[in-house]
């Protein structure tokens, strides 16, 4: 699977209407089976979004989530490690916040900034980064089979797009507060970040990879409410019975 060969947005068959009427009607649902899974609180489910600068994570959060009660979800953003998170192993804070059971967590960025940015930026030896690979691999099988769900999503923004979203941080007020001139120096390394996100779907398989095409924010919703939708009605959850002591 390589990035290049996959389109980041819809085909011109699609309707855009139709599509809209369809991830608020699968919102709408995400929030009622997640209450089934907090209720029920013997499951969770952890959403790992991925993507370069501006591919529309943080809009995908608040979207796709819109009906769910705040009390059962969590959002977690990983930034660079602090003092203390890099004096242990690269995955203790990421098991920190992995969900309880009733909860869905969803990562912002995830474990997966630890193999990206040390690659592109070499500052880890390769052996060291290949270990990583299989460390990610048992990590993610051993959440799955302790009855957390992990579904992993990768935004993909095409270049141009990311350049257009970068600029309009510097020009609209309202999102002056998301301009980072980091993130421009970022995007110059585009391909090599390209090559790296390659290798790790290719590594990294223990749980599916979804490539999210992010172009059109109400596109990339639909996509990601399905999976997300999909995946709570497999995982079956229920209502708990009434339990009274009343006579």
């Amino acid at each position: 699977m390589k990035l290049a060969e996959i389109k980041t947005g819809p085909s011109k068959s699609v309707d855009e209407s139709d599509i809209r009427k369809k991830t608020e009607e699968m919102v709408a649902a995400i929030g009622e089976w997640q209450l089934k899974l907090y209720a029920e609180s013997k499951q969770s489910l952890l959403v790992i979004l991925q993507g370069m600068d501006a591919s529309g994570k943080d809009g995908a959060i608040k979207d796709v989530f819109a009906s769910v009660n705040p009390m059962g979800t969590h959002v977690i953003c990983f930034k660079k490690p602090t003092e203390l998170e890099y004096s242990h192993d690269f995955l203790w804070r990421i098991h920190a916040q992995v969900p309880p059971a009733g909860m869905i967590h969803i990562f912002n960025r995830s474990h997966y900034e630890d193999i990206l940015v040390p690659s592109v930026e070499k500052f880890l030896p390769e052996t060291v980064i290949k270990k990583r690979f299989q460390q990610i691999n048992d990590f993610e099988k051993m959440l799955e089979e302790n009855g957390t769900r992990v579904l992993k999503f990768m935004l993909h923004v095409s270049k141009e797009e990311q350049k257009e979203r970068l600029q309009e941080r510097m020009a609209n007020p309202k999102k002056f507060w998301k301009h980072k001139d980091s993130d421009w120096e970022t995007a110059k390394k585009w391909d090599a970040y390209m090559e790296v996100y390659d290798t790790i779907f290719e590594k990294c398989d223990t749980c599916k990879w979804h490539i999210i095409p992010s172009d059109k924010n109400w596109y990339k919703e639909y996509l990601m409410a399905e999976v997300i939708l999909d995946a709570l009605k497999d995982m079956k959850p229920e209502y708990p019975p009434l339990v009274t002591k009343m006579k």
